[in-house]
């Protein structure tokens, strides 16, 4: 038992513990685990499902739907909120294929991509997992369409523009004002090749810094900061010629933020945050933070190809949103 839950909290622990003393199996949690097959798994979860659904009368239902923070309706405006999703949306240049992503992702997604901890998304009883980012499930696309133009040509340089609106769930608890259980997310993947002199990340990495900065300019929220954090020594190289390639762009602001901890073990080589703020509003603060990407190995792992380079970008549109909204009524204009 101590095997199958090194890494756990204390918490998690105790619980697993309790359990597995209450039925009386000390080896149950490794049966469930790693002796059935996936469909047996699935089919005895889903009878067990079934029965305890079975048993809940509405008033349990209504009583779980009023205290399940996952299944509450989100608390931003839906015009502002559509009214922020469209205008992000048109920022895209026209190279982006904008997908419909399925709701759900194959069990384990997020952590073979990203290494997000199981426990931070939420699986289902049919081996799948429910979104918690549309880049996961936009770079496994990605991989795929980079799988098909490596079988024409292994040297195949040919880039993979995506990009999707989706409304996201995530297990682990947020503090604050305009952080959710649920929200909609814009994320923008770039997947190719490397070519050499770092081309792909100075020429990708303005690209989706820029999409950005024009969505948000156009919802009135000129005022950008672009908070960049040089994970390796190419970074700082890739920075200065983004730079120059963002010099024309208006209002928006490129910094270093070295002393950035998160996203480190999830980035390679470089990583941002974006923060806007409306006109001249706390003129002296980076604002809000509204979106965050960076490289990541994920294609380079999912086609086990070492040349291959990834570029992600996540804006939350809810956050969008609020600041966008019309201040006298929270609405979209």
């Amino acid at each position: 038992m101590t095997e199958q839950i090194e890494g756990r909290d204390n918490g998690s622990v105790q619980a697993l513990r309790r359990v597995t003393a209450k039925l009386g199996s000390a080896g149950l949690l490794e049966q469930l685990a790693d002796e059935l097959s996936g469909t047996d798994l699935t089919t005895l979860l889903l009878e067990v499902f079934r029965r305890r659904a079975l048993r809940l009368r509405p008033a349990e239902v209504l009583s779980r739907y009023r205290t399940d923070r996952f299944v509450a309706p989100g608390t931003v405006d839906a015009a502002a909120l559509r009214h922020a999703e469209g205008a992000m949306l048109a920022a895209l240049p026209a190279q982006f294929d904008v997908l419909t992503l399925a709701p759900v992702l194959p069990l384990g997604s997020h952590t073979a991509t990203g290494h997000v901890d199981p426990r931070n998304v939420i699986a289902t009883i049919r081996g799948s997992e429910v979104a918690a980012d549309p880049t996961n499930g936009l770079a496994l696309e990605a991989a795929a369409r980079r799988s098909e133009l490596l079988h024409s040509d292994p040297r195949s340089a040919g880039q993979v523009r995506l990009a999707a609106s989706q409304r996201v769930t995530r297990a682990q608890l947020f503090g604050g004002p305009v952080s959710f259980a649920h929200f909609q997310l814009l994320g923008a993947v770039t997947a190719g090749r490397d070519t050499g002199s770092h081309a792909f990340e100075s020429e990708h990495l303005a690209e989706h810094i820029g999409i950005g900065a024009a969505g948000l300019a156009a919802l009135g929220l000129g005022r950008v900061t672009v908070a960049v954090t040089c994970l390796d020594d190419a970074a700082p190289r890739i920075l200065a010629a983004v730079r120059e390639q963002l010099d024309a762009l208006p209002n928006i602001e490129v910094t270093e933020a070295p002393e950035r901890e998160s996203g480190r073990a999830y980035y390679r080589c470089l990583c941002f945050k974006v923060f806007a703020r409306r006109g001249n509003v706390d003129a002296d603060q980076p604002g809000m933070e509204v979106a965050d990407g960076g490289f990541t190995n994920w294609t380079a792992e999912l086609l086990g190809n070492r040349k291959e380079r990834l570029l992600i970008s996540g804006y939350g549109l809810d956050r969008v949103a609020v600041l966008a909204a019309d201040p006298t009524t929270g609405r979209g204009s």
